[in-house]
């Protein structure tokens, strides 16, 4: 009998069975879209793969009725656990008129849904950093109790919005926490060439924060970590830098050729590590995941997923006449 890490963490069997299913379903999706758009059904893919165990984590750690999200384009595993679903995806892969992130006008990845509190991302990287600071910022000033959580690649580290949003979260204690998903590449360009520090938490310091760098295969100590960070930010206490280390299994986009810049033996090497399978032996190994409930969980995520695509495809296009909807005052 594996040793009960969630219940150590307070989490219940069910929850953390809800934890795997929301990875899952990311999983399936994802894949679903790369069949889509290579068989020229939709233009554009990026993707989760290798990086949902620590959006998952992440996003159960929070509290889904009142804290705000600002999530990166790779966050499928983030947006499900907040509200979205397997159609609102799929609508936003087919550009429908009924994609609740933009109305068909964007591309993939730029999630916004402000019923479920998340807020829209924009194409140039890192924008959404600040923005979290300024809504934790507002927070503060009316007195509310929420915290925002905000994500970004460890390329996006390195920008300016980056260390302006870190450094005024720190001066001003705003409770926010910044969560940089180190999937190992800026695109092309691997983390040795990106940083010359050894962690990108190690960043922290210089902001005043914390920094805590965890296993982003492990949606517990993903988990762990976050909780620990919105416990903090809701007592005042201030900004939190936590960095999960994963590896981007796909292609950056699904217009990206990744052979030019990475081994297939470095990719198949990382797959041993997959959240995905790890953390299904570990609900094994608890006794929470049985042949049959496996087979039962496998089959009702395909026939959502599946439900969804063939509602994604039969849905209208937006009206050509409402293209400046929403980009000029009516």
């Amino acid at each position: 009998m594996t040793e009960n890490r969630h219940q150590a963490l307070g989490l219940s069997d069910d929850k953390v069975l809800e934890m795997y299913e929301t990875m899952l379903l990311a999983r399936r999706i994802d894949e679903r879209m790369w069949l889509l758009n290579r068989s020229g059904k939709i233009p554009f893919v990026i993707s989760c793969q290798g990086q949902e165990a620590a959006q998952v984590g992440a996003a159960f750690a929070l509290d889904r009725d009142k804290d705000y999200i600002l999530p990166y384009y790779r966050d499928m595993g983030v947006v499900l656990t907040f509200g979205m679903t397997a159609k609102d995806l799929m609508l936003s892969g087919f550009a429908k008129a009924e994609d609740p992130n933009s109305g068909g006008r964007q591309m993939p990845g730029h999630f916004g849904q402000k019923k479920n509190r998340i807020v829209t991302g924009s194409s140039p990287v890192t924008t959404q950093v600040p923005h979290a600071v300024g809504i934790a910022l507002a927070g503060q000033m009316e007195g509310k109790d929420f915290v925002t959580f905000t994500t970004f690649g460890e390329g996006s580290s390195n920008q300016g919005d980056f260390h302006e949003g870190a450094n005024f979260a720190g001066v001003h204690k705003l409770p926010v926490i910044f969560m940089c998903e180190n999937n190992k590449y800026a695109i092309s360009v691997p983390i040795e060439k990106q940083l010359a520090c050894e962690k990108v938490s190690d960043r922290a310091i210089g902001y005043g924060m914390p920094g805590v760098t965890v296993d982003g295969n492990d949606p517990l100590a993903v988990y762990e970590a976050v909780k620990e960070a919105a416990d903090r930010g809701r007592r005042g206490e201030g900004p939190s830098l936590i960095e999960t280390v994963s590896y981007r299994l796909t292609p950056h986009s699904s217009d990206d050729d990744d052979r030019t810049y990475r081994s297939q033996e470095e990719v198949e090497e990382a797959k041993k590590k997959d959240a995905i399978f790890t953390f299904a032996e570990y609900l094994r190994g608890v006794g929470l995941l049985t042949e049959e409930k496996e087979k039962e969980l496998n089959d009702r995520l395909m026939a959502i997923v599946n439900e969804a695509t063939e509602y994604a495809e039969e849905a209208p296009y937006a009206q050509p006449e409402e293209a400046m909807k929403y980009v000029y005052g009516e």
